[in-house]
């Protein structure tokens, strides 16, 4: 809360006038996030880049090697779009329009601007990464147009790569679009409208979830920036379910809507903004063109307790000093461990583990399983989805990757973004393959069949993440204040 309570002074003066205000302890820190002018690094986010490995050419200095991490991975990355916004739509007066964008319409942002949804009518409910949704002069406001700077930045034109599809049917219009009164609807609060990657896999889902608070640090230009009271509008016309949905309660109170509520209608927005996408080319979380030897991004970093906050997912104090091992079990046909249930019990006999077996299902709600992962040291499962997880475990947590499946980067460089210890398989003489493995098409691939594991060699492996977390100060500190707080509720 200091971060943001120092960004914006006002927040500040509220929070010293009023008793109640919970924040008082840290209204005077001296920090900020590492975005804003004049923010040093000694005064910057406390979670920072490491670079201990070789960045194996990539620059000449181990400072250079620490400043590309940091600018493709932390809050420089936030930096570099701030810095690259350019005003599109330049506002004259109070009641203008306005529309400012980063490189290649990746994010953008605007104020008293029109979208005309008459042109959905008839187009049923099955719109979904379409890229014609508006048509020209479908999307406009009252303001000096610079049309060709707009238009040169509309080179990534790819429905989840940037809002190019939209922002080229921009036009000037010539009326003021609420203060005329050309509107069937105005939305006064904040809108942020997503363009949605597949919402049933939790690490492409995810990716729509950092974009987005990457995107309230883009826009951080108001005390209301990290409010809940806005809407989130879904750029399709399906109805949004998704069993990762109480994510979203992370930055809206409202209900989430979809383009069937303005079918029909030209509505208007005071305040709107068009957040970064899941699949940009070298975006951040997804295509990430990640330096060799860094570590530990201070925005995912950030991102994880946001979300672990908002939700209201604690970590639950310990009775004893026994490594919490959470197995993730896969309910699938493909990828499965064969030999799981001789492994459990095998990790079991280890005294030092408290070891459990979980399977995220639908019968698990979201939350319930964001406190499982919270709550684990050593988090172990094969490659797929579930993995993103690891984005909620505590700071001196490791993860075992069983099998990367041939794709070793994927959950590698999650890990090594939220700084986390990552083992993965090592011998492939100590697994059998159940077969080849039957992917699309009839073509063998490594994710597409089953595996059973050497259970010594197994063994092993979590023995390398136990003996990590052991070494960790912040687990040390942890236990010990646990027992301290047991210790006392049992005086």
């Amino acid at each position: 809360m200091g971060y943001i309570l120092n960004s914006f002074p006002s927040l500040a003066d509220n929070c010293k006038a009023d008793f109640s205000c919970p924040f008082k302890n840290v209204i005077d820190n001296n920090v900020c996030w590492g975005y804003e002018t004049h923010c040093y690094k000694n005064i910057s986010y406390h979670v920072r880049p490491r670079c201990p490995g070789d960045h194996r050419g990539w620059v000449k200095t181990k400072e250079a090697q620490y400043d590309t991490f940091y600018t493709q991975a932390d809050f420089g990355y936030v930096k570099e779009q701030i810095n690259e916004l350019k005003v599109m739509c330049e506002a004259s007066y109070l009641h203008d329009s306005s529309l400012e964008c980063s490189k290649y319409l990746r994010f953008c942002r605007g104020r008293n601007l029109m979208l005309n949804f008459t042109g959905l009518v008839g187009r049923g409910n099955n719109l979904r990464y379409k890229m014609d949704i508006l048509s020209e002069g479908q999307i406009g406001g009252y303001c000096n147009f610079y049309e060709e700077r707009l238009k040169s930045e509309a080179e990534h034109m790819s429905a989840l790569q940037s809002w190019g599809p939209e922002m080229v049917n921009f036009v000037k219009t010539p009326y003021r679009p609420i203060f005329d009164n050309v509107c069937d609807i105005v939305i006064e609060k904040p809108t942020y409208i997503m363009k949605l990657d597949a919402t049933v896999n939790m690490y492409h889902h995810f990716c729509d979830f950092f974009n987005l608070y990457a995107s309230l640090h883009v826009n951080s230009t108001h005390p209301s920036t990290f409010t809940r009271d806005n809407h989130i509008l879904i750029w399709e016309t399906f109805t949004y379910e998704s069993a990762f949905k109480d994510a979203f309660k992370a930055f809206t109170s409202n209900q989430i809507w979809d383009l069937k509520k303005f079918r029909g209608k030209i509505a208007c927005f005071r305040n709107v903004v068009f957040p970064l996408l899941p699949r940009m080319i070298f975006g951040l979380y997804y295509n990430t063109p990640l330096i060799y030897g860094c570590e530990r991004s201070g925005l995912f970093h950030a991102f994880s307790k946001h979300i672990l906050h908002s939700l209201n997912v604690k970590q639950l104090p310990r009775n004893n000093d026994k490594i919490r091992v959470t197995l993730l079990s896969r309910g699938t046909t493909y990828r499965t461990i064969i030999n799981e249930k001789e492994i459990v019990e095998a990790l079991m006999k280890v005294k030092e583990y408290h070891v459990q077996r979980v399977v995220y299902d639908k019968t698990v709600p979201f939350t319930k399983q964001l406190e499982i992962t919270q709550n684990s040291d050593v988090f172990i499962g094969m490659h797929g989805a579930g993995l993103t997880h690891l984005l909620f475990l505590p700071d001196w947590a490791a993860v075992f990757e069983v099998y990367n499946c041939e794709d070793p980067n994927c959950y590698s460089d999650l890990a090594r973004l939220r700084g986390l210890k990552y083992v993965t398989w090592e011998d492939k003489s100590k697994f059998v393959q159940q077969d080849e493995g039957n992917g699309p098409g009839g073509a063998s691939h490594a994710k597409f069949t089953n595996y059973s594991f050497d259970v010594n060699e197994f063994l092993r492996l979590v023995e390398i993440c136990a003996s990590y977390v052991k070494s960790r100060q912040d687990f040390k500190n942890f236990i010990e204040a646990s027992l301290l707080k047991r210790n006392h509720d049992e005086l």
